[in-house]
């Protein structure tokens, strides 16, 4: 053995089984910690180790393509669920669909051979519901988590989260992967729309509303665990590439990237995911530090760890650190990995880890304390009780009441970034032309994760709801509408991408319209394979905006994309710009109602939206990130010039702030901060402001960010309307995490900022947290 090998036996095998706090251990319910215990006595090591496995669907049973369906090998299932004691299954069967009574089937078969072994545990089923039960044959699709943040409405997401934990009970499937608490800070990486959004504070105010809409009360058969995604940092590769490397000092990550999941474990989740890429050279799934140290014992966390797809696997394979795939096993589960998500070599990694439970290599107390966390989310869950819940006593799935919620949630989702000279809304009897790739499909209003995981078959699910093309035709009357595509999306090898159909015939048909409607952006995608190279728009969608635009008439942009793509080239020819994100279902109709002014937008940019490919920087940065150096002698103002800010978004009326004060001057770091401002609605007619709050230290011993948001508040107000908003700020809330990873407030001015208002408040004392 040589010595590097030996280096890292000795650190994996150090590594010991830490009680948690006794402030944790009094947040446990005793009498189900007894149970547990007295479980864990009747366990053998195979029977422990099957609780920490995790397994596809596709282990199980098979698809017939032909007739579309998916039946249970007995066999298949024996093997797993029997044999191997194997505690969790996930997955939607390849290509296929289910309806809730066919995953009633499913989980029901599942438990009943799980019955067959001596102890009768549960097995836990888990899907990637992320905008709605979306791998459930007529779910109630949301928008995605970009378009959710970009309501800044915490009860909108909260209510989401309720219909799609509802959802998926009725189907029997208590566990979803989700929310996404990543920060999406790199325009590049291809699961920005997967986030909250790039502000800390953003994000972990509605991943909190998420994790208590899905899970509270836990134990309730509406209600599932979620799972927190994806533990840590996985969103700001150095590249932008998905499953990449991160350069991120730890008090960076202490400051941006904690935040979110601090929030989300404190308001009760019981699950988390793990960052399926590396950070600082160190694959995550391997880092004891942060799963460990941080999470379970700093945060407290006493939910259970799952790997994301085959990550320990990648320990050995990907990232060369590992000689084998057992060694690689090793290393995760002495991290604090408490079931892996294998997904296909579950005989291996059963074989393996009791291997090395028997050589010495991790200890029994891990194993015990992973197999406790996982026992203890499947009580909390109540499947001993009831493994499996049936979609007859689920009469609201799919409902009307659940469709008006996705409605409501799109609609205040959409960003109204420009509107020159009041050229929205439109009156309904204006001739309009629809055009561009974007303008009849299902498929980009829903994304990926949507029926099936890259939403290529979303068209062939959703027949009966509306594209943009529809829903406008609907609004604005057949005879008031043409559709020419000018540009689609073919598949082209491996992947969808846009090709020119007949740029001339939609430059023919905007001579009989007053506006052209012109519906661009990004066709669905997820993970590796929306990896980009260019942030541009295509060069065959620019070019169908060019040609509409020289047309003369009224170009209205309306932007259906997961992540901003830069439109600086076109921008100056739009007389309106719209941005949808990826809407879900109701997208087109929440569309038309805003087109028509029937809905007045309130969305507003829960990201940075960039001007240039390659000037990215967010709206979280340092002051010598957009002033010259030294000062006055260049103009390095356009080093942050985005297209539009974070917080942009338009309405069809005007709002004004007057009358920002705070209750006194000074404060002492334990104190709190009360701030006032009133606002009024000084337009015609009623409609929604984000009321945003940032607060910026002024002078810190480490350079302080230009700004922060520290607090929002969303409010109606008729026209002529005015109201107070109060935010009550802690100042222990201002404070940063200096380089030695502490949280400390120091004294000095902060100044505070509501719209174009601002004053100034002194913190009189430096406190470490």
């Amino acid at each position: 053995m040589n010595n590097r090998r030996s280096i890292l036996l000795a650190i994996s095998t150090a590594i010991f089984f830490i009680t948690p706090s006794s402030k944790t251990m009094a947040q446990l319910n005793s009498a189900t910690e007894a149970k547990i215990t007295n479980l864990l006595k009747q366990m053998s090591l195979e029977e422990k180790v099957g609780q920490m496995a995790q397994v596809a669907i596709d282990q199980i049973g098979n698809v017939n393509y032909a007739t579309k369906t998916f039946t249970l090998d007995e066999n298949k299932l024996r093997d797993v669920v029997v044999k191997y004691k194997v505690g969790s299954i996930l997955n939607t069967p390849p290509s296929i669909l289910l309806s809730a009574q066919e995953w009633n089937k499913v989980v029901s078969d599942i438990h009943n051979a799980a019955q067959q072994n001596k102890l009768k545990i549960p097995v836990i089923y888990g899907l990637d519901q992320i905008h709605g039960a979306s791998y459930v044959k007529g779910f109630t699709s949301f928008p995605q988590e970009i378009g959710q943040a970009a309501t800044w409405n915490r009860q909108l997401v909260h209510q989401g989260a309720v219909v799609t934990a509802y959802e998926s009970r009725a189907a029997g499937v208590p566990w979803t992967f989700s929310p996404v608490l990543d920060l999406g800070t790199n325009p590049m990486w291809p699961r920005i729309w997967e986030t909250f959004g790039e502000d800390p504070y953003l994000i972990s105010e509605l991943g909190a509303a998420y994790v208590r809409g899905a899970q509270d009360p836990i134990g309730s058969k509406e209600k599932l665990s979620v799972s927190l995604k994806h533990y840590l940092a996985y969103s700001d590769p150095k590249y932008g590439k998905d499953r990449t490397n991160a350069w991120i000092p730890e008090h960076y990550l202490r400051e941006y990237h904690l935040p979110p999941f601090a929030a989300a474990v404190k308001a009760g989740a019981r699950n988390v995911m793990v960052n399926s890429a590396l950070i600082n050279g160190i694959p995550t799934h391997m880092n004891k530090y942060l799963l460990t140290d941080v999470l379970k014992n700093e945060l407290g966390f006493t939910g259970f760890i799952v790997t994301d797809w085959q990550d320990v696997e990648n320990i050995a394979k990907r990232d060369r650190i590992a000689k084998d795939n057992k060694e690689a096993l090793m290393l995760c589960i002495n991290a604090g990995i408490d079931m892996s998500m294998i997904p296909y070599n579950y005989k291996e990694f059963c074989d393996d880890l009791v291997a090395l439970v028997k050589e010495g290599k991790v200890t029994q107390a891990r194993i015990d304390d992973a197999v406790r966390r996982v026992l203890r989310v499947k009580y909390e869950l109540d499947l001993f009780n009831t493994p499996v819940t049936t979609a007859g006593n689920y009469s609201k799935f799919g409902s009307a009441d659940f469709a008006r919620s996705a409605y409501n949630t799109a609609a205040e989702s959409i960003t109204l970034l420009k509107n020159e000279n009041n050229a929205l809304p439109l009156a309904t009897s204006t001739k309009i032309l629809v055009t561009g790739p974007n303008a009849n499909s299902m498929r980009v209003l829903n994304g990926g994760w949507s029926y099936t995981w890259q939403g290529e078959r979303t068209d062939e699910f959703t027949k009966e709801h509306n594209t943009i093309l529809e829903a406008v035709q609907k609004k604005f009357g057949n005879g008031n509408v043409t559709f020419a595509e000018g540009v689609a999306y073919k598949m082209q090898g491996k992947y969808w991408e846009d090709s020119v159909v007949n740029i001339d015939a939609a430059v023919a048909a905007a001579r009989n319209a007053d506006v052209v409607l012109l519906c661009i952006g990004e066709n669905s995608y997820t993970e590796t394979p929306g990896n980009l190279n260019e942030l541009n728009l295509s060069d065959n969608q620019l070019a169908l905006a060019r040609a509409m635009m020289q047309t003369g008439k009224k170009v209205v942009l309306v932007l259906s994309e997961g992540r901003p793509r830069i439109i600086s080239q076109i921008e100056p020819g739009a007389a309106a710009i719209v941005n949808i994100y990826l809407p879900g279902n109701y997208g087109g109709d929440a569309l038309a109602d805003v087109l028509s002014g029937d809905v007045n937008p309130s969305g507003k940019l829960p990201i940075t939206y960039p001007r240039y490919a390659n000037s990215l920087t967010p709206y979280i940065h340092k002051h010598s990130d957009q002033i010259a150096n030294p000062q006055g002698a260049y103009d390095y103002s356009a080093d942050f010039n985005p297209q539009y800010a974070f917080g942009h978004g338009l309405s069809y009326t005007s709002f004004t702030y007057s009358n920002l004060t705070t209750d006194k001057k000074a404060y002492s770091p334990a104190e709190t901060i009360t701030i006032t401002a009133t606002v009024t609605n000084t337009g015609n007619r009623e409609g929604k402001e984000v009321v945003q709050l940032y607060i910026s230290d002024e002078i810190a011993s480490l350079t302080p960010d230009v700004k922060r948001l520290r607090g929002f508040d969303k409010i109606n107000l008729k026209a002529g309307e005015s109201r107070q908003v109060t935010f009550k700020i802690p100042v222990k809330d201002l404070a940063f995490v200096n380089t030695n990873n502490k949280r400390v407030v120091e004294q000095g001015d902060f100044k505070i900022q509501v719209a174009g208002l601002n004053t100034t408040v002194i913190v009189n004392k430096t406190q470490v947290y």
